[in-house]
C-alpha cells in the first residue's frame, strides 16, 4: 500500500486537500499503477514559524532584494 506524505504550510481548505488527494491518487495510478483504494495520503499542516529555509523561518519577512 503506497503512502504519500504531503507537508505544507497550514491554511489550505478541506476542499483543497480533497482535490489534492484526488489528483495525487490519479497521478500515482497513471504513473505507477495499482489500486486507487490502496493509496494512502497523509497531509501535515505546518505553521510557518515551524518551517525554515534559506536560514530563515517561513514566518519571517522576505529579505529585500
Amino acid at each position: 500500500m503506497p503512502m504519500i506524505r504531503v507537508e505544507m504550510f497550514e491554511g489550505r481548505t478541506v476542499e483543497q486537500k480533497r482535490e489534492c488527494a484526488r489528483a495525487l491518487t490519479r497521478a500515482f495510478v497513471e504513473t505507477c499503477g495499482g489500486n486507487p483504494d490502496a493509496i494512502q495520503i497523509v497531509f501535515t499542516d505546518v505553521a510557518k514559524e515551524n518551517w525554515a529555509f534559506g536560514g530563515r523561518l517561513g514566518s519571517d519577512p522576505k529579505p529585500e532584494a
